[in-house]
């Protein structure tokens, strides 16, 4: 009878895992090996390879920056030389949640401890444990750890092997495989009913995924880069630039030259003249895919090295000056005049160069914002060179569909306006934004440095002062070298005037010590909220104070007759915290968590150790063993077996009897998805 048990328990187990392999993400594999190095030294080599966009964190990695990675090696004849080595790229990167430097190591890393045996003339069974996690832009997988084992027979040595130890170690295996089947059953897997929670009992029968209360408020959380997006500034980008004085004068008069003598031939021309335009931008952001491709991270590298940011803030300072008029930024007028030249050649030849020209004789203005675009790029995202094909496709493409317009409809170029002092006040103002961005790259390598000098509010004193300049500008109250004195201020200049004082007033408000974080719409340009002079560490989140055991919060939730809230967050998750600094202190989010909801955060990463009968071991299999010893293992555990998943940040509504409301959502979203989701589970029974 006890043998049928024992099937029955496998195949559950069985069962029960298949299930979930559905969204329970494993980005990491090990291999461990152990190579003997001579004279009794001996090296436990465990070998990390990560999914593309996953990273695990180096063990030098800052305190509360992340869970850094540990190595342990132990064996009762094991006898360890120095500390353990990691080996690998490694990569740093300031965090904003974090406020401080996260090194990590993607694709590869490897993790080496030197030992020797006590006694050489012994075998020794040897345990490797690693703990670690894994995150990526968007999630961080619960902390794991994981055990492994090898033996090592000294050369020389044999092991006796028997018939009775055979025997004795396939009785010991099997009795080893059913007590942990049964153990992980009884301890971690019983059914428990809903109105007797017990917290050893993870497993709530309730729950079920394919059956929530309702389907409201389930629109996928997932954000992926928006393409898009980049296409549409590089576009607007694009347009400015044509309307600067060393684009906006050469617009009438290419398109006169194509329309001259015969005027289908001439159109055609046009059209392949804007369309060699929109190639040679796209084909600016061909090294940088060269460049990524041999160094692999490097524009991660570049966005949290000091000295680039150091370099960024100079160049834009330096695009500044050049805006306001102190001086050209031109390329060798050699390669202007060889262009130049390269147009007799007539035909489609002699259109490209003629397109070439133009690209290089306007880079007086158009430099400084192809610039803009690529330091955005380059601090704003990981895959830079995609973003900047896309960036630059649509820096060309608004110039293509201009001249291809124009050639078209050559008559619309009569209601063109005339070139004139407008086209120098749109490069002020671009120089007064140069100043404000040049800003960011400054913050960035305070940040890394970790010198904290340019705290979140001198930013916005900063700021307050570049905009009241470039206002001041708008109103005709300061002039700079190219400005005619003669001008009136035109209304468009005095609207843009107003616009400024209406931003001044925005950031002043920055300025005003607040529990919640103000000037969201700058989250990602602005030092975070813990760079300040008026910043002070309080309990709570938000001025909320979530429990920390879904138990606790289950039978609070009975009381008060509210839905609970769970959140799957972890100490070392950065993008749990960017959730709650942009997404739950929104006036229409903060509300509903502080009166609305049980709010239960569960650390999946919490390294307080449980009771030891309540640890316990998983065979994963291929020499795999996930040990169950703290805090975070339990509530890692638990929102794998019953919500399928092991990412945070990770949500669920359930009622104070147990069952899901709607379908949980993971990962950073936008604010109205996560409103849409809370405000589902308040309002399902009213």
């Amino acid at each position: 009878m006890k043998s049928k048990f024992n099937t029955w328990l496998v195949l559950a187990l069985v069962f029960l895992f298949s299930g979930l392999n559905g969204q329970i993400k494993n980005p990491v594999k090990f291999k461990f090996t152990i190579n003997d190095l001579g004279n009794n030294q001996y090296e436990a080599v465990l070998d990390a390879t990560m999914e593309s966009g996953w990273h695990i964190y180096s063990r030098d990695i800052p305190e509360d920056t992340g869970i850094p990675t540990e190595y342990k090696v132990s064996g009762k004849n094991v006898e360890l030389i120095g500390k353990f080595q990691e080996v690998g790229k490694k990569h740093e990167e300031f965090s904003e949640a974090f406020g401080g430097t996260i090194i990590f190591y993607s694709n590869s890393a490897g993790f080496k401890q030197k030992f020797k045996l006590k006694d050489p003339a012994k075998p020794a069974d040897v345990t490797s444990e690693i703990t670690y996690q894994t995150c990526d832009d968007r999630v961080c997988l619960a902390p794991n750890t994981l055990e492994f084992n090898k033996k090592v027979t000294p050369k020389g040595t044999t092991e006796e092997v028997t018939p009775e130890t055979v025997v004795k170690t396939i009785k010991d295996s099997a009795k080893t495989l059913v007590v942990a089947i049964e153990d992980k059953l009884k301890d971690e897997i019983i059914v428990s009913q809903p109105s007797h929670l017990d917290p050893k009992k993870l497993k709530i029968e309730t729950i079920d995924l394919k059956k929530p209360l309702t389907d409201c408020g389930t629109k996928s959380s997932k954000v992926d880069e928006n393409y898009l997006t980049y296409v549409f500034l590089g576009f607007i980008g694009g347009l400015v630039a044509l309307l600067t004085p060393c684009v906006f004068p050469m617009i009438p008069l290419t398109v006169s030259f194509f329309t001259k003598g015969n005027k289908n031939k001439g159109k055609r021309d046009a059209l392949i003249y804007g369309f060699f335009i929109l190639l040679i931008f796209v084909l600016l952001s061909v090294p940088f895919h060269l460049i990524n491709g041999i160094a692999g991270n490097i524009f991660n590298e570049i966005s949290t090295n000091i000295w680039l940011n150091l370099a960024f803030f100079i160049i834009f300072i330096f695009f500044a000056g050049s805006f306001f008029g102190y001086y050209d930024i031109t390329l060798p007028s050699s390669i202007a005049n060889k262009s130049s030249k390269a147009e007799e050649a007539g035909g489609i030849i002699g259109i490209f160069f003629m397109a070439l020209t133009l690209v290089i004789v306007s880079f007086s203005c158009t430099g400084p914002i192809l610039g803009s675009l690529l330091g955005s790029a380059v601090t704003g995202s990981v895959n830079v060179p995609v973003l900047l094909t896309f960036a630059l496709t649509g820096f060309g493409l608004a110039w293509a569909i201009i001249f291809g317009i124009l050639a078209l409809f050559p008559q619309a170029l009569q209601k063109l306006p005339k070139s004139g002092g407008w086209m120098n006040t749109i490069k002020v103002v671009l120089g007064f934004v140069e100043l404000a961005l040049a800003l960011k790259f400054l913050s960035k390598a305070d940040l890394v440095s970790k010198t904290f000098l340019l705290k979140r509010e001198l930013f916005i004193v900063i700021w307050i002062i570049i905009t009241i300049g470039l206002t001041l500008y708008l109103f005709g109250l300061i002039r700079f070298p190219h400005d005619n004195k003669k001008n009136k201020i035109s209304v468009p200049r005095q609207i843009s005037g107003v616009l400024g004082v209406g931003f001044v007033i925005y950031l002043i408000q920055g300025l005003i010590p607040s529990e919640r974080p103000k000037l969201q719409l700058l989250s990602g340009i602005l030092p975070p909220i813990n760079v300040s002079y008026f910043h002070n560490e309080k309990d709570g989140i938000l001025g909320m104070y979530p429990e920390h055991d879904f138990f606790s919060a289950v039978e609070l939730a009975k009381k008060e007759n509210k839905p609970i809230l769970i959140d799957f967050t972890g100490y070392g998750c950065e993008n749990c915290r960017k959730m709650e600094e942009f997404v739950w202190s929104e006036p229409d989010i903060l509300p509903i968590l502080q009166n609305n909801v049980i709010l239960v955060s569960l650390y999946v990463d919490d390294k307080e150790e449980l009771p030891e009968d309540q640890k316990t071991k998983i065979d994963l299999g291929d020499g795999q063993i996930k040990k169950v010893k703290t805090i975070g293992d339990r509530w890692s555990l638990f929102q794998q077996v019953n919500f399928n998943n092991n990412s945070q940040p990770h949500y669920v509504l359930v009622t104070p009897e147990g069952k899901m409301v709607n379908t949980p959502v993971s990962g950073y979203m936008q604010k109205e998805d996560f409103k849409k989701f809370l405000e589902c589970g308040v309002n399902y029974n009213n």
